[in-house]
């Protein structure tokens, strides 16, 4: 598998391209190799034990080190990891408080008509799939508020197909949440197995064979006090991708 790439490090902090299909950390039914932590932990060995401290549902613990955010496994881009218990503090307050600014790029299937647009929809469990969220009538358990603001870089058609380019800028940070809201307005992310599943199995995906979702920017306050943007540059297939639509 791709190593991730190191975009900054300092004496706090390290910041990385998460590559695709990376999980960030083990999950709760079982261990899991080649995990970011696990790869962060080689790097920064003294880093291990900073941050949350969870179990699985067998009572061993679930190695979370040094992990602020997460970033789905399917997804690639721009992820923060903290070296300290003191920077783990420090960026954890600016995530709960919603002052991260995090700007993703994606491809949807469809045409999304408006230039600028804000999906405000509360996300909730699906009631037939307990892997997924919901935006949709339905939804089950507690609705938490969800609000991701987009905006279309481009829209055109792949062999008489269309899709739009956008940038997406979510506003709250709810699990799934910009592959929910996709989902709620029709425009599925392209080759998302979960919530693209019709749209996967018939269309031309685009020529992708990828998630296409890029955590593209990250802006943050870091521990020594300057507010700092990092960019994961865009992945070689989304560029092609734009190609292919601008045609």
């Amino acid at each position: 598998m791709t190593e991730p790439a190191v975009i900054y490090e300092d004496t706090s902090v390290l910041v990385v391209d998460k590559p695709y299909g990376m999980l960030v950390h083990e999950d709760w039914h079982s261990g899991a190799e080649g995990t970011l932590v696990e790869w962060f932990l080689k790097r920064v060995p003294e880093a291990k034990g900073v941050g949350e401290e969870t179990t699985k549902p067998d009572g061993t613990p679930l190695e979370r080190s040094g992990v602020v955010h997460r970033l789905d496994r399917e997804t690639s881009g721009v992820m923060i990891l903290a070296k300290t218990k003191e920077a783990h503090t420090f960026l954890k307050a600016q995530f709960h408080d919603r002052q991260v600014k995090k700007e993703y790029r994606a491809f949807v299937y469809g045409r999304i008509h408006d230039k600028w647009g804000t999906i405000n929809r509360p996300i909730g469990r699906s009631a037939k799939d307990f892997k997924k969220r919901s935006a949709e009538r339905g939804a089950k358990g507690t609705m938490r508020d969800a609000v991701t603001h987009l905006e279309r870089i481009g829209v055109g058609e792949y062999n008489t197909e269309p899709f739009s380019y956008l940038k997406l800028m979510p506003q709250t940070g709810r699990t799934h949440q910009l592959r929910v809201h996709l989902r709620a307005i029709d425009r599925p992310i392209v080759c998302d197995p979960l919530y693209g599943e019709k749209q996967l199995a018939t269309s031309n995906n685009l020529g992708l064979d990828r998630l296409a979702l890029h955590a593209h920017v990250l802006e943050i306050v870091l521990p020594h006090g300057q507010t700092e943007r990092f960019i994961a540059p865009l992945p070689l297939e989304f560029e092609r991708a734009a190609e292919r639509i601008a045609e």
